[in-house]
């Protein structure tokens, strides 16, 4: 049932676009005459108008023909043609008179080689239809279709392949791995030619394939990837959607299974002995020990842990990423004398724990560790120190900062004997006393050039400098009032001239080196030297800046256009400092608005300054402007000096170029139809409300005697309408020539009143003679939108009546 509606809404296309393209062709020769820029017959014109017409059906012809005949395609024919041989048919464009021949008597048209739809689709010809004997175009050149039909001569074919999964073990069954995707060269919009169906041909064990998407799920629960970690499966496609005769094609798609945290870490051994000496410092690698894990990837990662509290004291425990082996460092230093031996129990556990397999057993393993400690001759212990020290930044040289002790922690207590790290303290800006390890300064300090210093301490025994203990302290600069504020930049503010008083100008704030403990306070004032400023006003805004405000109405650029505000700025320091920064203050030209245009005294001279960009582009659009106006009244001249009476019957004439197959001549939406309206302006030739000049045209005077007629449907020889016809051919051409339109393109040209006209036509195709005696005064009775042509065929009866008497 879908194939059958299918091929039928398929046939109904064709049968439209034919038809659509047939009346449009029928229409263009009909207005064009013999051909395209030649004018109509008068002798036919005459005794009537003949229709004719110019058929270049779209075809079709069946690929992968192996008939041993040319295969017929189709004919294209002219209504002129009389079957007398006069008329001579050819053909053009791709494949003509190679892949398509042409009977020129009766413009059948022949394939004589085996086509591929697969290769090309469709070919693009123009055919011609000329006098045998003068070679003449008789009909326009044509453009038409031949589109080669679809036959299953084509495969599936996997393109994406070879095809790579992944599924994680233990999946539960219909899971999705990946989806395979088949291509079939035929065409899909005929018959079942591109309709693909997957099926697995190898692994339907462990693996399915939806028939109708190629998505591939899992057919078990089981898949374990610590037994088997890939599977190789063949994926069949098959056309004609699985039908017997359908054309199929095979892929191999590798399932690699992903891992999953469903095995624990594991010690190997369940009790592990280190040894370290007690001189060791904190951080000092004692051991390393490792959990094993059948898993692979992120599901070994693991954490190790210290459980029992005297081991969480004395010493730590790291994870190395890279090996995923336990560190065990010093955490406290060890002492021989206080204990020997110490036992640590560690803890391994996977870090990333699935809870889908907790059921499994627990994800953790332990072990114990023992560390001896070994006794050795200890450096100097600091007892007790204090790692932070401060100092004012305007401490005199040699005076203390602090005080740092060491005493030897063997028997012996043998003398200590201090000194500093130079390494921490290359300017020597500290010294310490080396018996007593007082730390004196050595150098003036500057809180703002460096507020904190790291040094370390050196201890030592005074008879063995090879036992040495080393401590870090942290000295801090404390901060007095030795830096006056400043402005925090070179402010510059611009005042409209008409600037009206109290208007705000510039907010102002500051910066200070330093950092009071109290947090900083600035006062703000005009500096002595600006007492007598009657211009603008200071205002303190008590939050660390302040306020400048116009103090008079409106400036002059002419007479000064900088002005330089001094400012004071005061801090709250002890003792409190102080410094003068200039605030530029410029007066500007504003527009009405009040934004700023020019900011120099020469804006009197030149009203606006414009760059050269700017310039260049208000010269190009006047340019243009210029151009457009002259073109427009080109136009409106033509217009006026040329009259028709071949397009009397309808105003609505249009030229349009469609860039798609459009709806037909209803189909006038996006283009403006007064355009061609204008061209025929009916007002120059008639003598106007009583604007003609008695005694003129007739006896009585009458204003329908004095309008000029003409002929019904013969050209009038005053009119030229040869800028048209040139005007077209160029577009045609222009046409032709554009690549990149669609090969459906048509020009169309519509001269016949429509469908929904509420006045009967007034055509005389086959009523007009030389002696007609109809009667057109009832046009008088249709309205004023019929007034202009009721009085020209008034007039044309007006003169006929005269040339009678």
């Amino acid at each position: 049932m879908a194939k059958g509606l299918q091929g039928f809404l398929w046939t109904m296309l064709l049968l439209f676009c034919a038809i659509q393209e047939l009346g449009a062709w029928a229409m263009h020769t009909s207005v064009e005459g013999p051909g395209l820029g030649q004018p109509a017959d008068p002798t036919l014109l005459a005794s009537g108008r003949v229709k004719r017409g110019w058929v270049w059906n779209q075809f079709f012809v069946v690929e992968e023909y192996t008939g041993t005949e040319p295969l017929y395609v189709g004919k294209i024919h002219s209504d002129s043609d009389e079957g007398d041989g006069s008329i001579k048919y050819t053909i053009s464009g791709e494949g003509a008179g190679t892949i398509f021949l042409i009977d020129e008597i009766t413009g059948d048209i022949h394939a004589t080689e085996r086509l591929d739809r697969e290769q090309k689709t469709f070919y693009t010809l123009r055919a011609q239809a000329r006098d045998r004997q003068t070679d003449q175009l008789l009909e326009p050149e044509s453009e038409f279709i031949i589109k080669v039909q679809d036959i299953n001569d084509s495969e599936p074919r996997f393109l994406e392949g070879p095809y790579i999964g992944s599924v994680a073990e233990l999946s539960p069954i219909g899971t999705s791995v990946m989806q395979v995707m088949a291509s079939d060269a035929d065409d899909p919009t005929y018959g079942s030619s591109a309709r693909v169906v997957y099926s697995v041909l190898e692994g339907e064990q462990h693996f399915t394939v939806d028939s109708k998407t190629g998505v591939i799920r899992t057919a078990v629960a089981d898949l374990d990837r610590e037994t088997q970690d890939r599977y190789e499966v063949v994926i069949r496609a098959t056309d004609m959607a699985g039908q017997l005769g359908g054309l199929s094609g095979s892929t191999t798609v590798t399932i690699v299974v992903t891992d999953v945290n469903d095995n624990p870490p594991r010690f190997p051994q369940k009790m592990y002995q280190f040894s370290i000496v007690e001189t060791a410092p904190v951080g000092t690698a004692i051991g390393r020990v490792k959990a094993e894990d059948s898993d692979i990837g992120e599901n070994t990662d693991m954490t190790y842990q210290v459980k029992d509290e005297e081991g969480v004291k004395m010493f730590k425990v790291t994870t190395d990423s890279n090996t995923q082996e336990a560190v065990i460092t010093v955490q406290k230093p060890l002492d021989y004398e206080l204990k020997k031996v110490h036992t640590v129990v560690l803890e391994a556990l996977n870090k990333f724990v699935d809870p889908r397999f907790v059921d499994l057993g627990t994800f953790r393993d332990q072990t114990i560790v023992r560390v001896s400690v070994l006794d050795v001759d200890e450096p100097p212990e600091f007892r007790p120190l204090s790692d932070l020290m401060e100092v004012q930044e305007d401490a005199h040289i040699g005076s203390v900062v602090g005080v740092v002790t060491a005493l030897d922690p063997d028997t012996a207590n043998r003398p200590v004997r201090y000194a500093i790290d130079r390494s921490t303290d290359a300017e020597r800006i500290f010294d310490i006393d080396a018996n007593t390890g007082a730390i004196v300064t050595g150098k003036v300090l500057d809180r703002e050039t460096a507020g904190w210093h790291n040094i370390t301490v050196l201890a030592m025994e005074a008879d063995n400098h090879s036992q040495v203990s080393r401590a870090s302290l942290r000295i801090r600069i404390l901060d007095v009032n030795d830096n006056p504020p400043e402005l925090a930049t070179p402010y510059e503010a611009a005042v409209c001239e008409d600037a009206k008083p109290g208007q705000l100008i510039q907010t102002i704030s500051v910066v200070d080196r330093d950092e009071p403990q109290s947090g900083h306070r600035f006062y703000f004032t005009l500096a002595p030297e600006a007492t007598n400023n009657h211009h603008f006003s200071l205002l303190d805004i008590k939050d660390n800046t302040a306020a400048v405000h116009t103090q008079r109405v409106g400036f002059n650029r002419q007479e000064q256009d900088v002005y330089l505000l001094p400012i004071l700025v005061v801090d709250s320091g002890t003792p409190a400092l102080s410094s003068t920064g200039t605030l530029t203050i410029r007066i500007c030209g504003c527009d009405s608005s009040g934004a700023i245009q020019s900011c120099n005294s020469t804006a009197y001279v030149v009203s606006a300054t414009l760059s050269p960009g700017a310039l260049i582009a208000l010269l190009v659009c006047i340019l243009i402007l210029v151009v457009l106006i002259l073109l427009i009244l080109t136009l409106k001249r033509h217009h006026k000096s040329h009259l028709t009476s071949e397009d009397d019957e309808d105003m609505r004439d249009n030229v349009i170029k469609y860039n798609d197959e459009g709806g037909g001549e209803q189909d006038t939406e996006a283009y403006d139809m007064s355009a061609l309206r204008s061209l025929y302006d009916f007002s120059e030739i008639k003598g106007g409300d009583g604007g003609g000049i008695p005694g003129e045209g007739g006896p009585s005077g009458n204003p329908a005697s004095e309008l000029h007629s003409l002929p019904q449907w013969v050209q009038s020889p005053d009119l030229d309408f040869s800028v048209f016809r040139d005007y077209i051919c160029r577009k045609v051409e222009q046409a032709d020539e554009d690549l990149s339109v669609p090969p459906y393109d048509s020009f169309q040209t519509y001269a016949f009143e429509g469908s929904d006209s509420p006045v009967p036509s007034l055509s005389s195709i086959n009523t007009w003679s030389s002696g007609s005696e109809q009667d057109f005064s009832y046009l008088g009775g249709w309205g004023p939108r019929f007034r202009q042509l009721a009085a020209l065929y008034a007039g044309r009866r007006g003169e006929e009546d005269a040339d009678a008497s």
